[in-house]
């Protein structure tokens, strides 16, 4: 009994499930978006396309599919290209993450005791850190701070200001627009802080095991 109650479950849950759309369907749905966002009729597409309305109806609502020559024929009467009757059809899903200018989570690392600001550009990426965006932003009063050494690579980028950074046993003079990247394991840090104001974007991608 509980056996026959389980399955009748699934099978509800199964019929409750949302379908994907067919294609027939989704490029039905294209043209007849098209069609208004161009402010036109099923009497005036017709009328373009010498397609009768009943077929174009037909076409919109999904209940027939349509040869490529006749999209091809509705594309042209719409005013755009075939393709665009497809460019959204079976697009995986993903995610993705938008931090407005200035929201950026601030945190502390070695070096933000005086002067030194960090802000996290991205976050919550998931069980696997894959890579940490920074903007970091020294000032005149900024102290020398310790040399870095984690895994991965790191990116610099420079924004503002000039800073002489040091990695390994080399140093390099950084200005606006410079990039600059490095193995992260490898001793590396601000050297000498040369212009104010000082800003630059540091990404380290971190590596990743299999």
């Amino acid at each position: 009994m509980h056996q026959r109650s389980r399955a009748v479950t699934r099978i509800m849950e199964k019929d409750n499930q949302k379908p994907e759309p067919s294609l027939t369907r989704y490029v039905g749905s294209a043209i007849h978006e098209l069609r208004l966002k161009h402010n036109l009729t099923i009497a005036e597409v017709a009328l373009r396309t010498e397609i009768s309305r009943s077929m174009l109806s037909k076409i919109e609502n999904g209940q027939t599919s349509a040869s490529l020559e006749t999209l091809s024929r509705i594309a042209s009467g719409l005013g755009v290209s075939m393709s665009s009757l497809f460019r959204q059809y079976d697009i995986p899903e993903g995610s993705a993450q938008l931090i407005k200018s200035g929201e950026g989570m601030e945190v502390v690392r070695r070096g933000t005791k005086r002067g030194h600001t960090y802000h996290l550009l991205a976050y919550d990426q998931g069980p696997t850190k894959l890579f940490e965006p920074f903007l970091i932003t020294l000032n005149d009063e900024s102290e020398t701070f310790p040399t870095f050494e984690h895994a991965g690579t790191e990116f610099i980028y420079m924004l503002e200001g000039e800073i002489e950074y040091r990695h390994g046993t080399e140093t390099y003079l950084l200005e606006p627009g410079d990039s600059f990247t490095f193995q992260a394991d490898i001793p590396h840090g601000p050297e000498r802080l040369i212009k104010f104001p000082l800003r630059f974007l540091s990404i380290t991608i971190y590596p990743t095991f299999e």
